[in-house]
Parts: C-alpha cells; structure tokens; sequence
C-alpha cells in the first residue's frame, strides 16, 4: 500500500533472534573469562601475601642477629672503655707534675 491509507512499519525489528543469541553467548563467554581473570588473580595475590610473610619472618630472624651482635659490640666497647679509663686514672699518691 501506498499512500494516505498505508500504515507506517512502526515497530521494525532491530535485532534478530540470532543476533540476541550470540550477543548472550558472548556475554557467557566474558563473563566466564572474567570469573578465570579473576581466580589467577587471587591465586596470584594469595602468593604473594606468602611471600611477604617470609620476607618479614627473614627481616625478624635478621633484626634480631643485628641485635645480638650490637649489644655484644656494646659489651666488648664498654670492656675496652673501662680498661683504657683504668690505664689512664691518675694514681692519688704521685705528684700532679
């Protein structure tokens, strides 16, 4: 029909039926890669939060030798401060000169 009395096609299809359907396949396949992204990401993330808890355990092991060493380097100096100190203190009974 042409003309006045020809009824418009107002509701034209946009989309097929196999367009709709591989649009959702597609949205399936998205999201089970992003549910796989996110899994390695994890696994990833739980690995490096085990790593991080042996480098602080080695940091601990580490800081306490340091410590141990510092306080028998503090013991030996003090030692050798006090003999150096008793080598060099004055005898009371000699002169001044």
């Amino acid at each position: 029909m042409t003309g006045r009395n020809a009824v418009p096609n107002a509701r034209r299809t946009l989309y097929t039926a196999e367009f709709v359907q591989n649009f959702r396949t597609a949205l399936r396949e998205a999201r089970a890669d992003l549910h796989d992204v996110h899994f390695r990401y994890l696994t990833e993330l739980a690995a490096l939060h085990a790593e991080v808890r042996e480098l602080r355990s080695i940091l601990e092991d580490l800081i306490k030798a340091s410590r141990i060493q510092a306080e028998g380097d503090v013991a030996q100096l003090r030692r050798q401060l006090e003999v150096t100190l008793a080598r060099i203190e004055r005898d009371p009974a000699k002169p001044l000169h």
